[in-house]
């Protein structure tokens, strides 16, 4: 067993969960932080099916003073920020509010938790800290520029932190997933529903987008790929400083660098009706 101990972020679904039970099954002490006990039970559960053990912390990312509370407690060798959710709308459709609540739980939190697990870090001279980004972090589309905006602030901030503790023995890392199989494609439904509710001028086109994700679903990965790769970065001495997830994260990468900007514009524009 190694005693280490790592913190994942958002560990009740997804790619956090599968990362919080695949640690626990390479050995590491995985403590997995949800906002609810009626999550903690989805985590235990899941992890009691998979036959390992895990721990669970009650937190909201964005409460500064929990997060304090929380990883004083713990002296922590890994950290995967991953609590985030999806937001689906057109610039003009998303209000101030739900702007900052984006910027709080995906940007802001992350670095504030990162803060606050470098000195037991340092004091090792060993750490890792995994940001889950988004191939979203490298490219951009219409409809999705607030949360593609969150994805990209972390990755720079991520690039940042990862140059100014290298010689504290601390590795910082992002993964950069396409499209998997999570409870976010029910969250771009549920803001696709919000903005025609309220009028939007752009409910044909938020229609169209939603048609175009369900036909991607068949080549989509699963978080468990996402779990393993974690895992693997926790147990690698020399990480790379991005990891790529998913076909559709290689192609969407390689078409973005390719093609030229008039072109891309062009052609979502006919395909979304835009």
């Amino acid at each position: 067993m190694d005693e280490r101990t790592i913190l994942t972020t958002g560990a009740n679904s997804g790619i956090g969960l599968a990362a919080t039970i695949e640690l626990a099954r390479r050995g590491y002490r995985s403590v997995g932080s949800v906002r609810s006990e009626a999550k903690a039970n989805v985590v235990h559960a899941a992890a009691a099916a998979a036959g390992v053990e895990v721990e669970t912390v009650l937190l909201d990312v964005t409460d500064a003073a929990r997060c304090e509370e929380v990883v004083a407690d713990l002296d922590l060798f890994g950290l995967v920020n991953n609590a985030g959710f999806a937001v689906t709308g057109a610039i003009e459709d998303v209000g101030d509010d739900e702007a900052r609540a984006i910027f709080e739980t995906m940007v802001l939190a992350p670095m504030r938790l990162a803060r606050l697990a470098l000195p037991a870090m340092r004091a090792r001279s060993n750490g890792r800290i995994i940001n889950v980004s988004s191939i979203m972090g490298r490219v951009s589309t219409p409809l999705g520029g607030w949360y593609t905006a969150s994805k990209h602030a972390l990755e720079v901030l991520s690039d940042s932190l990862r140059v100014e503790t290298a010689r504290d023995g601390v590795k910082v890392v992002l993964i950069e997933p396409g499209g998997f199989k999570t409870g976010i494609w029910e969250d771009m439904r549920r803001d696709v529903d919000k903005h025609t509710a309220a009028g939007s001028r752009n409910a044909d086109v938020y229609e169209r987008f939603l048609q175009l994700q369900r036909l991607s679903e068949p080549i989509m990965g699963s978080p468990e790929h996402c779990g393993r790769v974690i895992a693997d970065i926790m147990g690698t001495r020399v990480p790379r400083s991005r990891y790529l997830v998913g076909v559709d994260a290689q192609a969407l990468n390689l078409t973005s660098r390719l093609t030229p900007t008039i072109v891309q514009d062009r052609v979502v524009r006919l395909v979304l009706g835009l």
